[in-house]
């Protein structure tokens, strides 16, 4: 399974942006529905922490109380893309976003739960 992504970029404190993870599981023999999704960050110096999860048909989500109420976790199984839009963004947000699949049916929190990673996207809120 390969993922890609995209939409990282430098963006005032209060600004919006929409990270984009394309995903790609033919080699896997197992289509992209049935990849529960997440997003993670990692700021500089410090661990990779969640932030939001989608379950294969996308009915349920679950998000860090960090974002929540700020961040949107959706997929769209036609186009194989999970996004997360991100609104009121604050300075502490700043890290590397990274989208991750798991083959766990749950929209799960934890890293070890997630089976692929991709190589991340940088997102910078400036204050």
């Amino acid at each position: 399974v390969q993922l890609v992504e995209t939409g990282g970029s430098l963006v005032q404190a209060g600004g919006s942006l929409r990270l984009s993870c394309a995903a790609s599981t033919a080699a896997s023999g197992r289509s992209f529905v049935r990849y529960a999704m997440g997003w993670f960050r990692q700021a500089p110096g410090k661990e990779r922490e969640f932030v939001a999860a989608i379950t294969w048909g996308g009915g349920a989500t679950s998000y860090a109380d960090s974002v929540k109420g700020r961040f949107t976790i959706a997929r769209d199984n036609a186009k194989n893309t999970v996004s997360l839009q991100m609104n009121t963004l604050k300075p502490e947000d700043t890290a590397v976003y990274y989208c991750a699949a798991s083959t766990s049916v749950v929209a799960s929190s934890s890293l070890r739960v997630y089976d692929y990673w991709g190589q991340g996207t940088q997102v910078t809120v400036s204050s």
